[in-house]
């Protein structure tokens, strides 16, 4: 069992350009290499100075199949991500396969003939350094492949020392030779992976300081596991807004790039008030996918919870209502979002507004049965059965136990325990296990919320405990019926617009630090 945050293979192909364009440069470097090599040698070979031998068909068909393979990378050529790994694999794999062969010949006649063992890292160190220069990896994937290839002159000598009677007697009289070949290798192969890590470290810092389109960046909002948020400007028409990043080592991630991508296109279908508004959607000339949002100022309702405490139980029905709003057009649309957090869910400021609610998020958002997932803009293969996606804290029962598809009412339980977060200050279950996390959520029932903490209206407290029914029949059908029933709450002093616009400016002139988070 495996808690993800997207499944398949599946990415579109602006997704899969980037690994593409990569591959291709590669291809058609070393195939200018073995071009170069093919026609010296033939001159040589028309010159009496060299013989016939296999080498030479052997090296042609290497540059002809690097020629095929950059060829077949063209931007317009349609490719899955399982096809560009084969790629990549005969780009680097075919010309190892023959160093290796070459060399096993070339050493076992110089120690034959001349008495001599010549280095043979010099091959093994191109095909290293175009790897970790060319094709975007985490340092960890580089530093599996790389290794790979800085192994091979190794496993090389070894077999010289077992297979050759005159290669063994030469490196027992002389086993400084692997020595020096090893730390050769192992330094290069530290060098390579301390370059991929580096590059995808400095162009982090870079992004701060550079334009990406017509947005200027400006300082560093957040960040989490798939991107980095950054405020920035448009150019022309001055506008702040928030532009989400992907991190540079989740660049040869297919799966990262498609939720992004994915992400931009759920959201930028949704258009009402409640639901974040997306502006823009690109890829920067290195590579770097981005898009562009709304810039919201103010917190989401989890660091609000973890800066001030439990919140009256009006202004949660004040935030949930609007939520409501915006989780009724998506399901609207056939999609459950999955993910519904207080993370996700943010109170801001907007058009002289406050708290106002803003949903945020749809990376793991499917459609509906009984919705196409060409209406939904949704990729099913992104979500396999059998893997498990979202926050354990916030799952519904169904997605723990994987018994039954997800639906609205899903959505609804996780609302539930949104609204008992913020009435109580905890969620209900709490463990650092996952797997006790889902028994918990399928099994237990949590005390009701007026147990913890006093003040929460009876009604308020049913609402709650009606949204985390075990059964997804029991709970409220949709978010329409959640958001009257909240309608129908009565409070002694009830939160509007106006207590919003309070509470604001009192913590603004109080603590204007506890405002600077952004979305």
């Amino acid at each position: 069992m495996h808690l993800v945050e997207g499944s398949g293979d599946s990415v579109s192909c602006e997704t899969r350009d980037v690994l593409r364009a990569r591959l291709r440069l590669s291809a058609l470097i070393l195939m200018g290499g073995f071009a170069a090599f093919l026609v010296w040698g033939l001159i040589q070979l028309w010159l009496g100075q060299m013989n016939w031998t296999w080498v030479w068909p052997f090296q042609l068909a290497i540059t002809a199949m690097l020629a095929v393979c950059g060829i077949s990378l063209c931007r317009k050529c349609p490719l899955t991500i399982s096809i560009l790994r084969v790629k990549e694999l005969l780009i680097f794999g075919s010309p190892a396969i023959f160093f290796l062969a070459l060399q096993y010949q070339t050493l076992t006649a110089c120690v034959a003939e001349e008495e001599f063992l010549p280095n043979p890292a010099v091959p093994w160190l191109l095909l290293m350094f175009t790897y970790a220069l060319f094709i975007p990896n985490g340092w960890r994937r580089a530093a599996v492949v790389i290794g790979a290839l800085g192994a091979a002159p190794l496993v090389l000598i070894g077999a010289l020392w077992s297979l050759d009677a005159v290669c063994s007697v030469y490196l027992s009289e002389h086993p400084q030779y692997l020595i020096d070949l090893a730390l050769a290798m192992g330094t290069s192969l530290a060098a390579c992976v301390a370059g991929v890590y580096s590059i995808n470290t400095l162009r982090t810092e870079a992004l701060q300081a550079r334009q990406l389109g017509q947005y200027r960046l400006g300082e560093r909002l957040g960040g989490g596991g798939m991107g980095e948020v950054f405020k920035a400007e448009h150019q022309l028409m001055k506008r702040p807004c928030a532009i989400k990043i992907i991190r540079p080592e989740k660049a040869g991630d297919p799966r990262t790039l498609a939720r992004f991508e994915r992400e931009v296109r759920l959201t930028a279908k949704l258009s009402h008030w409640n639901n974040i508004d997306i502006y823009d959607y690109g890829r920067a000339d290195d590579g770097t996918f981005y898009y562009v949002m709304e810039f919201l100022p103010g917190m989401n309702l989890h660091d609000l919870v973890q800066r001030h405490g439990p919140l009256p139980p009006q202004r949660v029905a004040y935030l949930m209502r609007q939520t409501c709003d915006a989780l009724a057009e998506a399901h609207g649309w056939g999609l459950i979002h999955r993910d519904i957090k207080p993370a996700n869910i943010f109170a801001a400021e907007r058009g002289g507004m406050y708290d106002v609610a803003k949903l945020l998020d749809f990376g793991l958002a499917k459609p509906l049965a009984g919705f196409g997932t060409e209406a939904a803009g949704a990729d099913p293969k992104l979500t396999q059965d059998g893997m498990l996606t979202g926050s354990p804290l916030y799952m519904s029962p169904e997605q723990a136990l994987g018994e039954r598809e997800p639906d609205e009412r899903s959505d609804i339980y996780a609302l539930g325990l949104v609204m008992y977060y913020m009435l109580t200050g905890r969620p209900p279950f709490q463990d650092s296990n996952p797997m006790r996390l889902l028994i918990a959520h399928a099994h237990e029932d949590p005390l009701p919320p007026a147990e913890l903490r006093e003040g929460i209206p009876p009604e308020m407290d049913r609402i709650v405990m009606a949204c985390l029914k075990k059964s997804p029949e029991e709970r409220f059908q949709s978010a329409v019926e959640l958001a009257a029933a909240l309608d129908d709450c009565s409070f002694l002093e009830p939160w509007d617009r106006h207590s919003a616009a309070r509470w604001w400016q009192q913590q603004r002139s109080g603590r204007p630090e506890a405002v600077a988070t952004t979305v």
